[in-house]
């Protein structure tokens, strides 16, 4: 009965006008924040595990922290039924994926799910071309909340074209799902994706290294700075902000990086206001591990209501300041080092004026005074009167939040 009925929602979908593609514009208003499957378990993963990950993100105090979504990447799969409706696989989750949402409802968290635009998916599972309504529709029967939409196996398709398919059969199977683009910045969603999705791709894959390039015959993944450097040189700072948010990929902690490399990692995306997407087996974490993860000050650098990506303020050597407006007049510093010796940060506020064109903030501190606040330590660092003369490790941060106290 199911199904009859779908076909007909599918026959009068497919009569509509060509309507601009609408999101559900009340999610996303922060950084979405989460789990995905892929960074650590690739194409392994079933039914069972997924369920362990999600008690894990609720036992584990991450709920707490705000990660709300469980997404499973791709490889879920099985094929398309006769009528073209796609079916999980049935031997990694033999309940369905209705039955799998509905355990993550019930722990109080949203369920993702991933598909392609392409014929095939990226692992060379069914990809959605040509059956999008039907998947949307099937999307929104099982109670998904959050879609992860890949561009392999895409030749001949328009990026605007296959995601605006979409985000328009989203909005048509009539359940409010995050949808999360992930072309690798190939067709520049930042200049036209702001009405189709909730964040896109600005970069490659990801990949589990501090600096270095993974050849994969014919395409490449990426390691931290250098997804990081792709990303600031794009110079797309201002298509992000609540509802529509730059995506440097997911987040690598946990997954073998050192706790240095691990913080920095953190650190930076959130600077960035990007998506924090936990990629690690949760079931497993070490204590650095999570206590990196749940940074209440850090978290709230990223979550801000603002919502306006940090920029690039000065770099010498190895050394890197990156600079992000807060609300309440609060400015968030990140000294990044790049290298693999400790560097030296001076850093005196005295005559500096700090401008942000693209958010149009500025701050003189002549004019104002702030507390200093160490968010990885939990420290009070004294104030703007005096400088700033420390040392920070190599591959590591010192990532500070500048709260007003008095102007002259």
């Amino acid at each position: 009965m199911i199904k009859q009925l779908t076909i007909l929602w599918v026959i009068s979908i497919f009569a509509i006008t060509n309507t601009v593609a609408q999101k559900f514009n009340h999610l996303a208003l922060s950084p979405p924040m989460g789990w995905n499957s892929w960074n650590i378990f690739g194409c392994d993963i079933n039914e069972e595990m997924i369920r362990g990950v999600a008690d894990a993100l609720v036992e584990s105090g991450l709920k707490d922290a705000g990660y709300e979504y469980i997404v499973i990447d791709d490889c879920w799969h099985g094929e398309r039924d006769s009528l073209g409706f796609i079916q999980a696989n049935p031997d990694r989750f033999p309940s369905g994926i209705k039955a799998l949402a509905d355990y993550v409802h019930s722990k109080g968290l949203k369920f993702g799910i991933y598909s392609d635009a392409g014929n095939t998916t990226c692992a060379g599972r069914p990809g959605s071309r040509g059956h999008e309504y039907q998947d949307a529709l099937t999307y929104a029967a099982w109670g998904i909340d959050y879609l992860k939409y890949d561009w392999c196996d895409t030749e001949g398709l328009s990026g605007i074209g296959a995601y605006t398919t979409m985000s328009q059969a989203l909005r048509k199977a009539e359940r409010p799902i995050l949808f999360s683009l992930c072309d690798w910045g190939h067709n520049k969603p930042w200049e036209w994706a702001k009405e189709v999705g909730h964040m896109w791709r600005t970069t490659g894959d990801i990949y589990l290294c501090w600096d270095c390039a993974h050849d994969h015959g014919g395409w490449f993944s990426w390691g931290i700075l250098k997804i990081l450097d792709m990303h600031h040189n794009l110079n797309i700072r201002e298509h992000s902000g609540p509802g529509h948010w730059n995506d440097p990929d997911m987040l690598q902690v946990g997954n073998g990086l050192s706790v240095n490399e691990d913080r920095a990692h953190f650190a930076i995306w959130a600077m960035l206001a990007a998506p924090l997407i936990a990629g690690n087996d949760l079931r497993k974490m070490t204590k650095e591990t999570l206590e990196i993860l749940t940074n209440a000050e850090v978290i709230a650098i990223n979550q801000d209501k603002l919502g306006i990506q940090a920029f690039r303020y000065n770099k010498q050597g190895d050394l890197e300041t990156w600079i992000k407006p807060l609300s309440n007049g609060e400015w968030a510093i990140c000294f990044l080092n790049r290298g693999d010796a400790p560097q030296k940060v001076d850093f005196d506020f005295k005559g500096l004026i700090i401008e942000d064109n693209v958010a149009d903030l500025s701050v003189d501190f002549d004019k104002a005074t702030f507390n200093i606040r160490n968010v990885w330590t939990k420290k009070n660092m004294g104030t703007t009167k005096k400088a700033i003369s420390t040392t920070v490790p190599a591959r590591d941060v010192l990532q500070i939040v500048l709260k007003p106290v008095s102007k002259k």
